[in-house]
């Protein structure tokens, strides 16, 4: 099979790699002239044979609805598009409308595995006309990891994309009950050897996982994670599981909590708490403090603090008011 590759990133690059260790003939075309086969769209999609089946991985959004809108003007009829970037499934339906009217295929593909999909393979969930599937079908064997499982195709077009927005939206939960439970493991002060924990869990257990041992990986690589800074950013995906779940009428509290948290990593000195710490001395003479206490505090002041507190504001404590 051949196949023309746009984006040639960390993803794009060893997906490359990938489907020529498979005998797949790539043409890959990236902004970057060192890692690029030809010097344009219009060179890739000439050296490919028909029907031509070109492979999108540039980041979701504007770039990509440029590079299907270019592509629209150099294909033809019975040729195929694949976005295998992480796209909004949304986006799925309008670029197929546009390919569609010139006769050419769409087929929006969610990828997961990361740096490590090289060697490993990737995750893959396709969405489109059967027949457009079957013209990809070759690079998809190639890409997926060996075995029965890895590949899906989950049904029509942004069927795909949004299968691996549910996904990354569970990633972020499970990824949060992690570290939330180290973070309890490390402050209680009872076990010897958090790492070691952890590393026990890989085997046996029913919530060992991939993501875990990359949690072990990373402790071995610096204990106690001082070299990590607590702040976590969110590529979209999190967000847009969120919206659907409200669209559905569909609880997702674990992956919305998630979410937020990582919201939250990104405040040195959060307002809202601040506000919260502002009305809980205003209604119960609750101590206030100018700095957050090493480690944390159940109470929130010691007892000086809070009696004086209490007499400033004429109030009593948590247990009078009822209120915290």
């Amino acid at each position: 099979m051949d196949i023309g590759l746009i984006g040639l990133g960390k993803m794009g690059g060893n997906m490359r790699e990938r489907m020529r260790r498979a005998g797949l003939t790539v043409v890959g075309y990236d902004r970057n002239p060192d890692v690029s086969d030809v010097d344009s769209l219009a060179a890739l999609v000439e050296a490919l044979p028909s029907p031509k089946v070109v492979w999108v991985m540039v980041p979701a959004g504007d770039p990509t609805r440029a590079t299907v809108a270019e592509l629209a003007d150099l294909l033809g009829e019975g040729d195929v598009v694949v976005d295998g970037g992480n796209s909004r499934w949304t986006d799925d339906l309008a670029n197929a409308e546009l390919l569609a009217g010139k006769g050419i295929g769409y087929v929006d593909c969610g990828v997961s595995g990361g740096v490590w999909g090289l060697e490993n393979g990737y995750a893959l969930m396709y969405g489109g006309d059967a027949d457009d599937i079957a013209k990809v079908q070759p690079a998809f064997d190639a890409l997926k990891p060996e075995g029965e499982f890895g590949s899906v195709h989950a049904g029509k077009v942004g069927a795909g994309h949004f299968s691996k927005m549910v996904h990354n939206g569970i990633e972020y939960a499970i990824m949060q009950a992690y570290a939330e439970g180290w973070e309890l493991l490390e402050k209680a002060e009872l076990t010897d050897n958090v790492t070691e924990v952890f590393r026990s869990w890989r085997e046996g257990t029913v919530i060992r996982s991939w993501l875990l041992d990359l949690m072990v990986n990373a402790l071995d690589e610096d204990p106690g994670l001082s070299q990590v800074a607590g702040y976590a950013e969110d590529s979209g995906e999190g967000r847009w599981t969120v919206e659907a779940g409200i669209e559905n009428a569909v609880a997702t509290p674990a992956i919305t909590a998630a979410l937020y948290a990582r919201f939250v990593s990104r405040q040195d000195d959060a307002p809202t708490m601040k506000a919260i710490a502002a009305m809980r001395n205003q209604f119960g003479g609750h101590a206030v403090r100018s700095s957050a206490p090493k480690g944390g505090d159940a109470e929130g002041a010691t007892g000086a603090e809070q009696s004086e507190s209490a007499q400033k504001a004429g109030a009593g404590s948590d247990r009078e008011t009822g209120e915290s």
